[in-house]
């Protein structure tokens, strides 16, 4: 089923092997999500001009070491989702142009002894990781200068030698899915000066000795940190605040998708200095249990008035504190979008001397009903050149 596009789609027609007579018109081969268990050195041998190779979703568990000896044209090889219980450098060797590599959901258990990607030079994406996936050698990834994502999927990781991410300069966006606070602080002792954002996924921090951990990233310069499907709690929400606040280059936190025990009653002060470069601030669907009974926030107010942008949506916010949208004073973008806004609220929340600086607000699906209220709430926002209030019960 070639096209003139020199696009060949086999996917999801139940093949058991690589179709014969693939020539080198061919540029992209979809072969994913079939029953695929075996790659032979001559199935590929004649596709010289192929950019794209996907083979997700198969039941690959071994790949003849030169199958992919004559593609050195291919950009984009996945071979995620397969049975592939170990990688060989030797498969990537003549790889010289690929740029994404997708290895994630085989069933390996580390990296072997030495690098794999040691001739890739030109990758900009790995994804790589699964839930047996244990251990990071030093020397894994010998080879990578530069990348512009890696995604490790690590729930389980639990040996990471030290100086193993190290040889990697630059990482410009890093996923790790952990759940070792341990691990986690020593491969962020090893990224310090090279990631640029840093988001983990799936980790828990429960405990206020082991959130002492990632004091290591008071030296990290990390320009956004994403904290995602995490879990927090009162007694480690100060401690987390006042890391990200006295990190030198950080200029945005995202909390998406994570849970938080509490009621905002942190037990320690806030032992916090305002930060001098955090400008934005992303929480999406945060779940607090007993968010009725959350505070009024009055511990964080001194560390918002730099911020430029906020954005709380889908976490059953029914009310901002007057005292404290006063304290946001640089504030030029607030998304509020899908909460439990009312119109009494929303007057408290808008209150005279509130959000000054506010140019563009957004306020869509929540539960406001009166149109003259509300327009009377927001009056006195000056330079508001930008209103959504659609989806709301007017």
């Amino acid at each position: 089923s070639s096209d003139a596009t020199q696009l060949c789609n086999c996917s999801s027609m139940g093949l058991d092997f690589i179709p014969s007579g693939l020539t080198s018109k061919i540029t992209t081969l979809n072969l994913a999500h079939n029953r695929i268990k075996h790659i032979r050195s001559q199935d590929l041998q004649q596709t010289v001009n192929l950019r794209v190779l996907l083979l997700q979703s198969n039941e690959i568990s071994s790949i003849d070491e030169d199958s992919f000896r004559s593609l050195g044209k291919l950009e984009l090889l996945d071979l995620s989702n397969n049975s592939l219980a170990h990688l060989s450098p030797v498969w990537f060797g003549h790889l010289f142009s690929l740029q994404h590599l997708r290895l994630q959901g085989n069933s390996y258990r580390d990296l072997g002894e030495s690098s794999p990607f040691f001739s890739l030079r030109n990758l900009s994406s790995l994804h790589l990781g699964n839930r047996w996936f244990s251990t990071i050698r030093q020397g894994n990834f010998e080879g990578i200068e530069l990348l512009h994502k890696l995604w490790i999927e690590g729930g389980n990781l639990s040996q990471y030698e030290s100086g193993s991410l190290k040889s990697i300069k630059t990482i410009n966006h890093m996923i790790i899915n952990i759940r070792s606070v341990t691990v986690f602080s020593a491969i962020v002792r090893d990224l310090l000066h090279s990631v640029i954002w840093l988001e983990v996924r799936e980790i828990a921090f429960s405990i206020p000795a082991e959130v002492q951990l990632l004091r290591v990233m008071l030296s990290s310069f990390a320009k956004k940190i994403s904290f995602k499907k995490a879990l927090l709690t009162d007694a480690t929400v100060p401690e987390i605040i006042s890391i990200l606040e006295d990190m030198p280059k950080l200029v945005e936190v995202e909390i998406i998708d994570c849970r938080l025990f509490g009621t905002g009653q942190w037990k320690i002060q806030i032992q916090a200095n305002q930060s001098q470069t955090l400008r934005v601030l992303t929480v999406e669907k945060l779940s607090i249990e007993e968010f009725y009974l959350f505070t009024d926030l009055k511990d964080v107010e001194g560390l918002l008035s730099l911020l430029t942008e906020v954005t709380v949506v889908n976490t059953k916010v029914f009310l901002v504190p007057c005292s404290l949208s006063k304290h946001l004073l640089s504030l030029e973008y607030l998304d509020l979008s899908a909460n439990l806004l009312g119109d009494q609220s929303l007057e408290h929340s808008a209150c005279q001397d509130g959000w000054p600086s506010l140019q563009t607000l957004n306020l869509s699906q929540n539960s406001l009903s009166d149109l003259e209220m509300t327009g009377k709430s927001l009056s006195h926002l000056r330079k508001l050149i930008l209103l959504d209030i659609s989806q709301n019960n007017f």
